[in-house]
């Protein structure tokens, strides 16, 4: 179905033309005549189907104009990356609109943000946290709110966001319309549902857990962390259409040493992002990625969801995922809206359980492959992957003798502290006549 046979105005066909955009995905076709509607909507969708816009589009086309101080749409995400995503396409589809959209996370200025929401907005697209301090603050308030999106609300529960969640919806009045959009539908998200939507209509565009059709899967077992980038060197190598690579890691201590080994021979076509990093950093690599400039982006779970990164030619698990639900979601960053898309895995032995637990949420096997002949087995490994042995202490810390070494010594007798007592300051009283007790005076 094409944009224009829905029930869209010109300003919105428009800046759809501008982006390249003229036929709707599934999502933007199902969910739009709903969200329209005025009902509670609820969509489960994969990575890359166009939720973003699916919604964008219902709420702008409802908004009417308005010269009111306080925000009318409320948009949440669970990271700093997607509130500038999100106000990113907000603004977008607005450039023939008169429409303020304000973005707010944390660890940026508060007082910046302050002064943007005192002056006015139509669209908030805020993180959890920073919308409940400004609301702290007076600035801000939500008793204007009358459409309410709750995006990635699956990521937003793992990270702790639930607390905040029913707080902001508390401060909300009762009479608004509600969509959630999720990629997976887990039990906290059903009970949210649950507790705070009114009736809504399900819009499900794929099962939950079922990977982007056009994503090519496979996998290679291998021993260690060495060998792993052994391996990634000899695919860099030999595969040339590996021209945007994202790199997956368990955690941001592999993500920097994984950065350390590959840096010097990957000079400014590598990258790495995770939570330790700045923001300014963060939105930089990102940038660099997303244009082209880095072939290489390592990167933590903390990218693995809504970023919406074009062209990504290749997914690499170097490390699975704890959770089955996040593999999905870093498969999705590749084979986005109808390109094709690669995803490799490499399994070490303890991650063979995770690979199981993947297997039975996608319902297909991922075959594992030989490693090439070509690929060096190293027999290096981290402190992590050295196995305990239990009752004993593989490595025992020295202990230092005291008595042997220049830095040990007897102190010069000037140096040297003597414990002078009570006589030593009786003395002192008396030479420089100090009174006994504080009533006391000098004779």
């Amino acid at each position: 179905m094409r944009f224009i046979d829905f029930n869209i105005n010109s300003p919105l066909l428009n800046a759809l033309s501008d982006m390249g955009f003229n036929e709707a995905t599934p999502i933007q076709e199902q969910l739009f005549p709903i969200a329209m509607s005025g009902r509670d909507v609820v969509g489960i969708a994969q990575t890359g189907t166009g939720k973003t816009i699916s919604y964008i589009l219902p709420l702008l086309r409802n908004l009417k104009f308005s010269k009111q101080r306080h925000p009318r749409i409320l948009v949440l995400v669970p990271t700093r990356e997607l509130v500038e995503q999100v106000a990113g396409e907000f603004t977008k589809l607005t450039t023939y609109m008169n429409v303020r959209v304000v973005g707010v996370y944390g660890g940026t200025n508060i007082n910046t943000q302050k002064q943007q929401v005192y002056e006015g907005l139509d669209i908030l697209v805020a993180t959890p946290g920073r919308l409940i301090d400004l609301c702290l603050t007076g600035t801000l308030r939500l008793k204007s709110i009358q459409k309410l999106v709750i995006d990635e609300v699956d990521e937003m529960l793992n990270l702790g966001f639930r607390p905040q969640l029913e707080r902001i919806i508390d401060l909300l009045p009762e009479k608004r319309q509600n969509l959630m959009f999720s990629a997976t539908l887990t039990y906290d998200v059903d009970e949210l549902i649950k507790h705070f939507f009114y009736n809504p209509i399900k819009v499900e565009v794929a099962p939950t857990g079922t990977p982007v059709e056009k994503i090519f899967q496979s996998g290679y077992k291998v021993p260690n962390f060495y060998t792993k980038i052994n391996l990634l060197l000899y695919l860099l190598d030999v595969n040339h259409g590996m021209d945007k690579v994202l790199l997956f890691v368990k955690n941001r201590q592999i993500a920097d040493i994984l950065y350390s080994n590959l840096e010097e021979m990957f000079e400014d076509e590598i990258g790495v992002i995770h939570s330790n990093k700045s923001q300014n950093f963060r939105f930089r690599m990102v940038k660099e990625f997303t244009e082209g400039s880095l072939r290489i982006l390592i990167a933590t779970d903390l990218i693995s969801r809504g970023l919406d990164i074009s062209n990504v030619s290749h997914v690499i698990n170097f490390d699975l995922p704890d959770e089955a639900e996040s593999y999905i979601h870093r498969i999705g960053r590749t084979g986005r809206a109808k390109a094709e898309g690669n995803a490799i895995s490499f399994v070490a032995e303890n991650e063979i359980s995770s690979l199981h637990r993947i297997e039975k949420l996608m319902n297909s096997p991922i075959e594992l492959e030989e490693l090439p002949e070509k690929v060096e087995i190293s027999d290096l490994q981290l402190d992590s992957e050295t196995p305990e042995i239990a009752g004993k202490t593989l490595i025992k810390t020295p202990k230092l003798d005291a008595t042997k070494g220049t830095a040990f010594h007897d102190k010069k007798d000037k140096n040297k502290k003597i414990n002078q007592g009570g006589s030593y300051r009786r003395k002192l009283a008396i030479k420089y006549k100090k009174p006994k007790t504080r009533g006391q005076k000098r004779k």
